[in-house]
């Protein structure tokens, strides 16, 4: 479908493809990483609360009380953080107040697919480095590159492998001229932050969602943590797109959920011991299955191809991620769900044929 109004530009483009949200119940959904467990009761009730007369008023544009919040959980100033409509959006106004040189940007051919959107869009060059042969991020391969600066999500998207910290800290130093953005949105799952670097280091922007660890894909709020001047290039692309990203109610729930923290430190504790048993269930028939370190995995069957596991999964009211990427044509990303629907899992895994 087109239409004559369109834009040579709106024809050319290729937009991101997100996750199916099903409408038909009774279905494990284990295709788009959400949080298998539900939010603090704490959100809950302070959203009840807000309800009310507040809601005819524009959410405060700086989210002030979040950033207050987020200030002392990961000890940097406020000026240190912006906030955003999701992290999606939050990595878009990153993508175009930051990256947009006369020199390309560099991400793996495997990663979130977002990425070469971003720089289509917004006319950004750019060039995918291949992972190696064990699906990892090796830093010395974006060694000695003309570039603008790098994306990293860590732990990486869709397979799930850690990068360790100390390894982007050695990028850092070897590269002060490039910017260095890394996507956390999974970091909570089994990997260690680098906010504890940007007081160090002036060219790194690091990304967080609250749709992963604090259950709260729904609401829409995102962030991204760096140097006062990195923030304020991100605020002018903001300011003059939308001065009012991040609703009042996100706001409100985003701040119970970061001062409830504990609630979600339990949850992601429960999906790390869910992912080991799945894991580990999985080698028992026969599945090979990348060592991740985020709320889902990555894995693949020597007999049996990925689209074909998919559509069986399917069949059994089970969705899962299957991507049609030459490289991973095979592999299969599955979000950890509860021990139940783990249990569901393996247990029509079984009967395929």
């Amino acid at each position: 479908m087109n239409s004559p109004f369109w834009s040579a530009f709106v024809n050319s483009i290729v937009p991101y493809i997100p996750g199916e949200q099903p409408k038909i119940s009774n279905i494990i959904k284990l295709n788009t990483n959400e949080n298998a467990y539900g939010v603090s009761p704490n959100v809950s009730n302070a959203l009840k609360q807000a309800i009310g007369d507040n809601l005819k008023l524009y959410p405060d544009p700086t989210a002030g009380q979040l950033r207050q919040e987020l200030g002392r959980l990961h000890k940097v100033n406020e000026d240190c953080i912006f906030i955003g409509n999701g992290s999606d959006e939050v990595l878009g106004f990153a993508f175009h107040a930051l990256l947009k040189h006369n020199k390309p940007v560099l991400f793996p051919d495997i990663t979130y697919s977002f990425y070469p959107v971003y720089c289509r869009l917004f006319d950004i060059s750019f060039h995918c480095i291949p992972l190696n042969d064990s699906f990892e991020i090796n830093l010395q391969d974006y060694q000695n590159r003309e570039a603008c600066g790098i994306v990293i999500t860590n732990p990486n998207a869709p397979t799930g492998i850690l990068l360790k910290s100390n390894s982007i800290a050695n990028y850092l130093d070897t590269h002060p001229h490039q910017l260095v953005i890394v996507d956390e949105a999974y970091i909570d799952f089994g990997g260690e932050t680098v906010i504890p670097f940007v007081k160090k280091y002036p060219n790194l922007l690091v990304v967080r969602t609250f749709s992963k660890f604090y259950s709260l894909a729904g609401l829409r709020v995102g962030y991204a943590v760096g140097q006062p001047d990195l923030i304020e290039g991100i605020v002018r692309v903001k300011d003059s797109f939308n001065s009012y990203p991040l609703d009042y109610m996100a706001q409100i729930g985003a701040v119970a959920a970061v001062k409830d923290i504990q609630w979600s430190i339990n949850n992601a504790r429960s999906i790390i011991k869910n992912r080991k048993n799945l894991i580990d269930a999985l080698n028992q028939l026969g599945f090979q299955t990348l060592d991740s370190k985020a709320n889902f995995i990555f894995t693949s069957h020597p007999l049996h191809e990925g689209k074909k596991i998919a559509n069986y999964l399917r069949d059994n009211k089970i969705l899962i991620r299957h991507f049609d990427s030459p490289r991973i044509k095979n592999w299969l990303r599955i979000t950890i769900g509860n021990a139940e629907e783990c249990k569901r899992l393996i247990e029509a895994l079984a009967q395929m044929n």
